[in-house]
């Protein structure tokens, strides 16, 4: 494949981060191509290269809003296809570390809840009907052309049968697992896991010249391993891991069950209490039910390891809602491995633009990943609207904007995360333990104070920055409880 590498972009990685980073670029490039380790599955099936997808996820507040921002009409067609908007006040029961999260008016945040194939289809669907942005499925980036200074392309090949159904490196989804889960979870890792993939044989190596190349690959991209074979220096990086491990199953809604309330989150309590459910409403009259543990409260194998959990968790609000649930699935297993945040901003190689969860993936259980991968797309689109081209200065003011888009919500999960003592890496010291007492105050005041509740839902939902917290009245009530 020879392809002009003057106003050429290639995505690597076909997820959502990769396909909202294509859809930005439309306009600014003459061929933008998306080359997907994997084949797209026809209609609603799950798809190797993100073997999250069976677990619990959701779009905060201001993710969706900006998802609308981008795709006019996508809330719209994904609530046709059976999402659910559920309000962080009315429809929301949450037990924080502090006791139950306060009601308060008017309800205006809500995030956005379906399963993970159809947010990637509605998506999809969406890019492709376009027709704009070209697909290679089923192929793989093996590594990338240029130099140290600037990258201008792409070795891509063909994966095949033989290949194995997920594995291979390069353009993939928004992650990938380590192929099995060790200790408490050996067994129970989703069949979509992926390890280190098979060798492609002697498939031939294909260049793809680019003016941009957009890595999208995920939380295991090997860029980093691929600007030291064109000998750019380490990306600076910063790593954490709380050993955070969770089970999932689905279930269908019995029959007019109606407890006032459409979803349930019972949240840690560091640093003992470790474990934590979430039940969310999602397409099929069904919901998606997330049990999980840091490091040390991992859920143990299968429906007995499952359920065990269940009844073990701080409140009962989970297990009652279940008591006549009809279970639509098995029990899924998923251990996401630490959380990284690369800092390509401060060592730019000019013709690359790193996003998603190549850029900075979190602790899942924080609900942020798609948010950040939605604010990283409107931060290309709109430098590539300033400055009208995909030069380098375009490039890295999109990379600042992209770290600049995950800083605040990095801060909150991996300052959470390093409550707990098994934590390795992250945060440390005095201004992180004076951290910690001033969200205690502002969780505690949560409870019982509505003006608090609903600027920390804010801040939690990525619509206002941690500063929300020091608006007078907020503050006041923090105060005061």
């Amino acid at each position: 494949m020879t392809v002009s590498g003057t106003r050429t972009a290639v995505v690597v990685g076909g997820g959502l981060a990769g396909l909202m980073a294509a859809w930005a670029l439309r306009g600014f490039a003459d061929r933008i191509i998306v080359v997907e380790r994997d084949r797209y599955p026809e209609g609603l099936a799950y798809r190797p290269g993100v073997p999250q997808a069976r677990h619990a996820h959701l779009v905060m507040d201001a993710g969706h809003r900006a998802l609308e921002e981008m795709m006019p009409g996508i809330r719209r067609q994904l609530t046709d296809a059976g999402a659910e908007f559920v309000s962080a006040t009315r429809d929301l029961r949450w037990l924080s570390s502090a006791g139950w999260m306060a009601d308060y008016d008017p309800a205006s945040l809500s995030f956005l809840c379906c399963t993970r194939p159809l947010l990637d289809r509605v998506v999809l669907d969406r890019v492709r009907a376009d027709g704009s942005i070209e697909f290679l499925e089923g192929t793989e980036v093996v590594g990338l052309l240029g130099s140290s200074r600037a990258v201008t392309g792409v070795r891509i090949r063909t994966r095949g049968a033989s290949d194995g159904a997920s594995g291979g490196v390069g353009g993939g989804g928004n992650g990938v697992s380590d192929g099995a889960l060790d200790g408490a979870l050996d067994g129970a890792l989703d069949d979509d896991g992926v390890g280190g993939g098979r060798s492609a044989g002697v498939r031939a190596v294909e260049e793809i010249r680019a003016q941009l190349v957009v890595d999208a690959t995920g939380r295991r991209a090997t860029t980093p391993a691929w600007l030291a074979e064109l000998g750019c220096p380490p990306v600076p990086e910063e790593q954490v891991d709380a050993g955070v491990a969770y089970a999932t199953r689905l279930f269908h809604r019995p029959p007019g069950f109606d407890p006032g309330w459409k979803s349930a989150y019972v949240q840690t309590a560091a640093p003992h209490i470790k474990t934590l459910g979430v039940l969310i409403p999602i397409e099929g009259d069904r919901w998606i039910v997330g049990l999980g543990g840091m490091r040390g409260a991992e859920p143990e194998p299968g429906e007995e390891g499952y359920d065990k959990l269940l009844t073990e968790l701080r409140h009962p609000i989970l297990s009652e809602a279940l008591r006549e649930a009809e279970p639509a699935t098995e029990v899924r297993g998923f251990r996401p491995g630490p959380s990284v945040r690369r800092h390509y901003e401060r060592s730019p190689v000019q013709g690359l633009l790193v996003t998603g969860d190549a850029a900075t993936s979190f602790n899942p259980v924080y609900g942020q990943g798609i948010t950040v991968a939605a604010f990283s797309a409107r931060a290309l689109r709109r430098s590539l609207v300033r400055r009208g081209d995909l030069g380098p200065a375009t490039v890295r003011e999109a990379q600042r904007g992209i770290m600049e888009a995950s800083k605040a919500p990095w801060m909150m999960s991996s300052s959470e995360d390093v409550r707990f003592p098994a934590t390795t890496g992250g945060p440390s010291g005095a201004l992180i333990r004076l951290q910690h007492r001033a969200l205690d105050r502002v969780l505690a005041a949560a409870t019982h104070d509505p003006v608090v509740t609903s600027a920390f839902h804010e801040v939690l939902a990525m619509a206002s920055p941690p500063s929300a917290l020091l608006r007078p009245k907020v503050l006041a009530g923090i105060l005061r409880g």
